[in-house]
């Protein structure tokens, strides 16, 4: 694939710097300085009518007069002038800019339509700009400091992401006294045109950035956030500090779910099925900061502490045991090793107190004990100053062991003044060292936290749960029937049969007018039986006595009917009474009550909520969230963090709740929300669950309308696996092939794959001698985002096991109207059909996302593959740039 489109943004080799000035209080006079200063290794144009030099430069009246058109516009001019300023950079031909004047959308309406008018003036020209309203970018390794900060920052392999320019400078004051460089410095501002999704996407690619460091203050675009942030924590950690909530929808607070799920809530979810980490101060972002510098390696949550005094090892176990932090259990080897080289009043257990005395040799014997430990996943050593204790003989005895380690290892030399130099010790070889316990665990906490959130990241739900098919006619026709009437609440027997279509089980449920047919729907149904209110406007109905329990007779339900209307009146006469609902009284001793439901979050679409149910859920606060779609090891994780997990098992005499039922009730609520994208909110609650099952006994749903789009899952932050794509095709010589989107568990296979094609066709595909895949590269070609990239397998059985016979794949363009494509078969494969029936649904695929234009580069002398092509109706060019390929594109 070729170039990052927003690579000459990121690195140009010219600039031009418009309102240069050589005032002090001149920002993009500052900025010029800036370049200079940071010793750029491109061109520098400073460009202001009012100048003829500038610190010994030439100064241009306008972008018209350079001698050459500059790769990067950095314009910090008033606002009223922007939009010409970029007008005069289209039509010379520059596209990437950094705007960093403020006085847009944050001044308010007058405001707005000056960024209007900038984005109109950006589209126009095809320029790609970052900003308004921010301090601009750094790339310290080229030279580039296009910011308005004092001083220049090392180059390094952290990027900075900032929606906050005074953050920026705060972490670039303390990287610069720490030690810590950056690979690349962006701040985001009002993100008029380049947001969040876009830069992270070029920072996946960027060679020079091994960890990302973000401060979010909101997203716009969340599928593309999404999107790119899963593909970026694939190859990179990430961390992230988010401030501010956003509304969870006035219409959220009408039902239970929505009353306990907030926006914030929502965020967190996001950041577990992405892969990265969330902290939630500044100082907590340093920490992390030194951590991913220190290249600290992510296995597990169970820590070791070393330490030689008592007191800082309960304070750091204190903390670890907040965050949810594991103490490691040592295991009996480990205990006897320790025995053997510690004095026989160590504290014979973790936290590991190798008393006060504690020279380099014991520091070093324990730690190289406690890291061969396979229960241990990381250690954190502390030192506390005492008489005997030598703090930069410890440190310097420890730090090549802890660098070398495969375990995170962090430090802890408490103190100041005689520990200075043990730190600085630690500091030149790259360790993380901390001042007291706390922030040091947290850090720990941190590292594991990424650890398994990879492990989220890496599942790729189906649509559909394994099981059988939903009736999605009968669904759907039950919601188009509600909006056709103008309703958004359906009522509950509507509710019911929704749930009953996607197979979760209810309690059968009717419903009557008047007292006669409540008493004839009863002795149908049989006694007892439960009688509720039904009404559009009674969210709750139990807060108004909407409810009634055991009722064993025809008198008995004929006289709560009338007592019920009667009671209601009262407490809301504005309310619209259509009845009551008849259904039989369950009654399961062991059932537990818990709550599933669902609310779409204004920004990040459906979201799944699980805990404790009843009349009391808001009271127990008792709740997780989860992005769909699920499987079965998301949903038992959702399931897990919760309190009333714990009630679920053998509790007091009562068994066992049927865990595989929750489950799969779980998996129908996912299925419901990616097949239904008119579903608003679902509130099942209470679930009741015991040893025979789970079943629905009250279920609340709203509706919206949407607009129809191309993409069914468009209203989801996730695309599920695309399981309709799955088809079976046959070759001529009678072999059965499924075609398939690809999975991040065929890393292994896609690999072999690689490995087995000749030299020839290992060339004409990567145009390059590779011999295998790198990790990173495999990474990124079967964890791929169905929403905006393809790849599909030819799957053939030989001998009983699966083998890859061939892929196609397209990317698509920053322009998401074209893609770029790659095929490749096996050579004991080729000849049989194989590209071309991969090449025509994959062409099928791309047109059903929209895309007009499938294009790609073919070597020149790649014969087959060219004859491939214009079988395919490609047009066949000359690559503008290389003589040696071929450019082939065609209409979709």
């Amino acid at each position: 694939m070729s170039q990052h489109y927003l690579h000459p943004l990121f690195n140009p080799r010219s600039v031009a710097v418009f309102g240069a000035s050589a005032r002090e209080d001149s920002v993009a006079g500052v900025i010029f300085k800036n370049m200079l200063a940071a010793g750029f290794n491109g061109q520098v144009y400073p460009i202001n009518p009012k100048y003829d030099t500038l610190l010994d430069q030439r100064c241009y009246a306008s972008v018209a007069d350079l001698p050459e058109t500059p790769d990067l516009a950095i314009i910090a001019t008033p606002a009223p002038t922007v939009a010409s300023v970029l007008e005069a950079c289209g039509k010379r031909g520059v596209r990437h800019a950094v705007v960093l004047s403020a006085g847009f959308r944050e001044m308010g309406a007058k405001g707005a339509k000056l960024e209007e008018a900038l984005v109109e003036v950006a589209s126009k020209h095809g320029i790609r700009f970052i900003g308004p309203n921010c301090l601009g970018i750094q790339r310290p390794a080229i030279g580039l400091n296009a910011t308005f900060a004092l001083g220049t920052p090392h180059a390094g392999e952290l990027a900075l992401v900032s929606q906050s320019g005074a953050i920026c400078t705060a972490m670039l004051d303390w990287a610069a006294s720490n030690g810590i460089g950056f690979s690349a410095v962006v701040s985001s501002g009002a993100s008029a045109d380049l947001d969040f999704g876009e830069i992270l996407d070029y920072l996946a690619n960027d060679s020079s950035t091994r960890g990302i460091l973000m401060y979010i203050e909101g997203i716009r675009d969340a599928r593309g956030f999404m999107s790119a942030l899963r593909a970026v924590a694939r190859l990179k950690p990430v961390v992230l500090v988010k401030v501010g909530r956003h509304e969870a929808g006035s219409k959220a607070v009408a039902s239970h779910t929505g009353a306990l799920v907030g926006g914030d809530d929502v965020f967190d979810a996001l950041l577990r099925r992405a892969g990265v980490v969330r902290v939630n101060t500044i100082n907590q972002l340093f920490s992390s900061a030194l951590a991913l510098s220190s290249r600290v390696k992510p296995a597990g949550n169970r820590l070791a502490i070393l330490t030689n005094g008592g007191g800082p090892g309960v304070m750091a176990t204190d903390r670890a045991v907040d965050l949810g932090v594991r103490i490691a259990d040592l295991a009996p080897e480990t205990m006897e090793k320790l025995n053997a080289v510690l004095p026989f009043n160590w504290s014979h257990g973790n936290p590991i107190d190798v008393i006060g005395d504690a020279g380099p040799d014991r520091y070093v014997a324990a730690l190289e004990i406690c890291l061969a430990d396979r229960g241990v996943d990381g250690v954190l050593v502390m030192l506390t100053p005492q008489a005997m204790t030598k703090p930069t003989e410890v440190a310097q005895a420890l730090a090549g062991m802890a660098k070398s380690s495969e375990k995170p290892v962090l430090t802890c030399w408490m103190g100041e003044d005689q520990v200075q130099d043990g730190r600085q010790v630690f500091r030149n070889s790259g360790i993380p060292y901390f001042k007291t316990p706390e922030p040091a665990v947290e850090v720990f906490s941190f590292i594991s936290a990424f650890y398994e959130n990879q492990r989220l990241l890496m599942q790729t739900p189906a649509s559909l749960s394994q099981q059988a098919a939903p009736d999605l006619e009968g669904a759907r026709l039950i919601v188009e029937g509600a909006l056709a009437q103008g309703r958004h609440l359906l009522n509950e027997v509507e509710s019911k049969a929704l749930l009953s279509a996607f197979h979760i089980p209810i309690a059968h449920t009717l419903i009557a007018r008047n007292p006669t047919e409540a008493m004839l729907m009863a002795q149908q149904l049989g006694f007892p039986v439960v009688m509720k209110i039904n009404s559009p406007d009674i969210s709750h109905k139990s807060d108004v006595g909407g409810v009634r329990l055991g009722l064993s007779s025809g008198q008995a339900v004929r006289a709560a009917y009338s007592g019920m209307m009667t009671e209601i009146r009262k407490l809301q006469p504005e309310a619209f009474l259509d009845g009551v609902v008849i259904e039989p009284m369950v009654s399961r001793s062991n059932a537990r009550e818990v709550l599933v439901g669902t609310i779409s979050d204004p920004v990040l679409g459906p979201v799944i909520a699980f805990g404790s149910g009843g009349v009391d859920v808001e009271a127990y606060q008792d709740r997780a969230v989860a992005l769909p779609p699920l499987n079965s090891f998301l949903a038992r994780d959702l399931i897990g963090r919760t309190r009333v997990a714990k009630l679920l098992g053998e509790y007091r005499g009562r068994a066992s709740a049927d865990m595989q039922a929750l489950e799969n009730i779980l998996l129908r609520v996912s299925e419901m929300v990616c097949q239904l994208p008119w579903l608003a909110e679902l509130d099942i609650n209470p679930l009741l669950v015991d040893e025979h099952g789970a079943m629905a006994a009250d279920a609340r749903i709203t509706i919206a309308p949407r607009p129809p789009t191309r993409d069914k899952y468009s209203h989801m932050a996730i695309h599920p696996y695309p399981v309709h794509l799955v088809t079976r095709w046959q070759l001529p010589n009678g072999i059965d092939v499924t075609i398939r989107p690809i999975r991040p568990e065929d890393a292994e296979m896609t690999q072999t794959f690689v490995r087995g094609l000749s030299e020839e066709t290992k060339y004409f595909r990567y145009m390059d001698a590779v011999q295998e895949l790198s990790y990173a590269m495999l990474v990124r070609l079967t964890q791929i985002d169905y929403d905006r990239e393809m790849a599909l397998l030819a799957i053939a059985d030989v001998e009983g096991r699966e083998v890859e016979v061939g892929v196609a794949r397209y990317a698509s363009n920053p322009d998401q109207v074209s893609c770029e494509f790659a095929v490749v078969v096996d050579d004991a494969w080729q000849h049989l059909g194989i590209a071309h029936k991969l090449m025509d649904v994959l062409m099928d695929v791309a047109r059903s996302k929209g895309l007009r234009i499938i294009e790609g580069e073919v070597l020149k002398r790649n014969g087959g593959m060219l004859k491939l092509a214009a079988s395919l109706g490609f047009r066949i060019e000359p690559h503008p740039e290389d003589d040696s390929i071929k450019w082939v594109s065609r209409m979709l």
